[in-house]
């Protein structure tokens, strides 16, 4: 049986029997980008692809996205640029002050939601109820942000429980792991302790239709987003697996809301150890076919895709970058240590751990979920301060790789220097938050304004607290013959830590 991380491999590998669907699309995305859909842009510039790829529009993006973006960022500096896609032109916008300006617009001039509904073809990969009734967002950012002190307890037992029953060591001898294939369960175990709660976040099938829904998802987006839009329905027959996701989950989670619907009937709304937990949110807000057993499932899986890809790519690649400078092992464990000493395995004493913090934003830094974020889509035409006229329909988004590499808003910004954000005098913190959940204009790894990512103020304390533990009970560094942290690997604008990487661990040897 093939395990999740083997099925992404092959998607980024682009080995898959899927390259068919490529090579299906080219001349109609070619013949239909140039048919005229540019001509209400030509006011913009244009990054053009290089050589031989000319003759095709859109194949340079598919395969070297983040080299075209950076190139339209050098050729023409802080404004906007666009350049061709497969089937359609992508605007990009590459200035704070302008990204401060997008991040204001409303949602019913420039939509956030249709851009999040066409990058994972929602309606196909997730269900048309996600897209149409998102009542799960507000609840993350209240009542799972408004809860972390609460909750912190049970995340840290289940980081502790999850490294110790999936990570096997041997004494003092260094073992070699799969750093995706080892972290993505560990992730899936700590989130849902949140969501569902206990024993059912550590049983292990239903751990499994979890990540395989995500790499699902994941992979059926990826695919039908090359796919002409009529295409799309039938594609969506053999690539999508919903149904059977929610049928395996529904039969995990029908006990559960069950015994909860039971305690509600017998003792009311709010009755005494009712459990604090996503669940019991969603079952408190959901109305009509939400309230269903199975609408409740397919909200509870949509949250899990949320969490699980990107928590566990953002943690990945940061224990990559860790695995290959271990000299900064010490100091973290030296932070953590102090923390502990003085105020326990505490949510405020986390939220002291400041180098910790500032190592994984500064891998965020470096590899960001993508090199384009904020995207949103024109439901109306726009004019932006300095003149340029968005017509209804584009899709326009910021360069966030970029913007993080720009020399303007960091030193040296190509080195990875990992406590980067703990000095909050230097130039480039100076007068502002500095923690990896706050957003900026140059810094945009969760996004920026309203629509920022609503669920970072939990991921931040789980991947800190994970990588808290992690130098606190673990040695690590690279395998043998590793020189250099492995290279990224990239799908269209997606940047993905090397799925085939491994790291060595120990236990702490001091």
């Amino acid at each position: 049986m093939q395990t999740p991380i083997i099925v992404l491999q092959r998607l980024v590998d682009k080995a898959d029997t899927q390259v068919w669907v490529v090579s299906s699309v080219l001349l109609f995305a070619a013949y239909k980008i140039y048919r005229g859909s540019g001509r209400k842009l030509d006011h913009i510039p244009t990054v053009h692809q290089s050589g031989f790829l000319s003759l095709l529009p859109g194949i340079e993006f598919l395969f070297n996205a983040r080299n075209m973006i950076q190139r339209g960022c050098d050729q023409y500096g802080h404004g906007f640029f666009k350049l061709p896609t497969i089937g359609r032109w992508q605007v990009v916008v590459n200035s704070t002050e302008l990204i401060e300006e997008l991040r204001k617009i409303p949602e019913d001039v420039l939509s956030f939601h249709d851009s999040v509904d066409e990058q994972l073809q929602v309606n196909f990969t997730l269900g048309p109820s996600i897209s149409q009734n998102p009542y799960h967002i507000p609840i993350i950012r209240t009542h799972l942000t408004r809860n972390l002190p609460v909750l912190f307890p049970a995340i840290r037992e289940e980081v502790v429980a999850a490294f110790d029953d999936i990570i096997h060591l041997k004494d003092n001898e260094w073992s070699s792991f799969n750093a995706m294939e080892t972290m993505m369960p560990i992730v899936c175990r700590a989130s849902n302790r949140l969501f569902v709660g206990e024993p059912l976040c550590r049983d292990p099938d239903y751990m499994d239709i979890n990540i395989k829904f995500t790499i699902t998802v994941t992979k059926a987006a990826g695919i039908l987003n090359l796919i002409p839009a009529f295409l799309r329905p039938l594609a969506s027959h053999f690539l999508t697996s919903v149904s059977t996701s929610i049928d395996r989950s529904v039969k995990y989670l029908s006990p559960l809301i069950e015994e909860r619907r039971q305690s509600i009937a017998e003792y009311g709304k709010d009755y005494p150890g009712k459990p604090v937990d996503m669940l019991s949110w969603l079952m408190d807000d959901a109305e009509r076919e939400e309230a269903t057993n199975r609408g409740l499932t397919r909200r509870i899986l949509t949250v899990n895709f949320a969490a699980i890809h990107t928590s566990t790519m953002t943690f990945c690649h940061a224990l990559l970058y860790l695995a290959a400078f271990p000299e900064y092992v010490l100091p973290l464990r030296d932070e953590v240590q102090e923390v502990v000493d003085r105020e326990g395995w505490t949510h405020a004493g986390l939220a002291q751990m400041v180098k910790i913090d500032s190592f994984i934003k500064e891998s965020q830094r470096l590899n960001s979920l993508g090199c384009l974020m904020m995207e949103r889509v024109a439901r109306k035409p726009f004019t932006f301060s300095d003149g340029t006229y968005i017509p209804k329909g584009t899709v326009i988004a910021a360069a966030a790789h970029a913007m993080h590499i720009d020399e303007t808003s960091y030193h040296d910004p190509n080195t990875f220097n990992p406590f980067r954000f703990v000095d909050k005098t230097k130039k480039e913190n100076a007068g502002r938050k500095v923690d990896m959940a706050s957003t900026h204009a140059d810094f945009i790894a969760f996004g920026h304004g309203r629509h920022a990512c609503p669920g970072r103020f939990f991921a931040a304390n789980e991947l800190k607290l994970m990588l808290a533990h992690l130098v606190m009970h673990y040695d690590v560094k690279l395998e043998e013959g590793s020189e250099a942290r492995p290279e990224n690997m990239w799908f269209v604008t997606a940047c993905i830590p090397n799925v085939k990487a491994k790291v060595l661990l120990r236990k702490r040897v001091d």
